[in-house]
């Protein structure tokens, strides 16, 4: 007769049983501690988990992107709001060096604002003293128009372009090596700029030596 299925001992059967019951509980009761100190919950890979997806959690900040100027929106610029300086590119010139001439246009208004800019309106003009040295329509070739859209605050520069030292006078259009050269040794020149109907409030004297 098996002793695991009929407990031989001085004591009744069930207290055998009992004993047998409290040790396997006890041993379940270890196996349990042991398997949660192994593997505890909630333990899985990070990796596992869903991650925002970075593409769809950024935002684009508001008025971030602007619109250009529709030239068709555009008002006329009136001569309160535009300043024309005129511009060369050095103070002083040594005997062997022709001044290089331009002009810059500003907005100073609020809004942007239209006008003709091309060849076709500009005129530079140089003096010394009371005395009209040259002008660029004594000779000047029929220029292009080219409208022009100044936005408020950004000034937009011309085109430089050499001047040959040399007088001018309306329709004598030699060639500039057959004009009377200009009096140097530190002469001071003074140059103006007309731009249709803006012109320079200030001219921008030079000297040539």
């Amino acid at each position: 007769m098996s002793t695991l299925r009929h407990p031989v001992g001085p004591q009744p059967p069930e207290v055998y049983w009992r004993r047998r019951l409290i040790v396997g509980l006890g041993l379940l009761a270890v196996i349990v501690i042991i398997v949660l100190i192994i593997v505890r919950p909630g333990s899985g890979d990070p990796a596992a988990e869903p991650t925002p997806d970075p593409e769809t959690t950024e935002t684009t900040e508001p008025g971030g992107e602007t619109d250009p100027t529709d030239p068709t929106d555009v008002v006329a610029c009136i001569a309160t709001q535009v300043v024309v300086t005129p511009v060369t590119d050095a103070a002083s010139y040594p005997a062997d060096q022709e001044p290089l001439l331009s002009f810059t246009l500003l907005n100073t208004g609020a809004a942007a604002c239209s006008l003709e800019a091309g060849p076709d309106v500009q005129e530079f003009v140089i003096v010394s003293g009371s005395d009209r040295i040259w002008a660029s329509t004594d000779c000047q070739d029929p220029g292009v128009p080219a409208p022009l859209v100044l936005e408020p605050g950004v000034e937009v520069e011309s085109t430089p372009f050499a001047w040959s030292r040399t007088r001018s006078t309306p329709g004598d259009c030699d060639v500039a090596d057959d004009r009377p050269s200009v009096i140097a040794g530190g002469a001071t020149y003074r140059l103006s700029v007309t731009v249709g109907e803006f012109e320079s409030a200030d001219d921008r004297p030079f000297i040539l030596n």
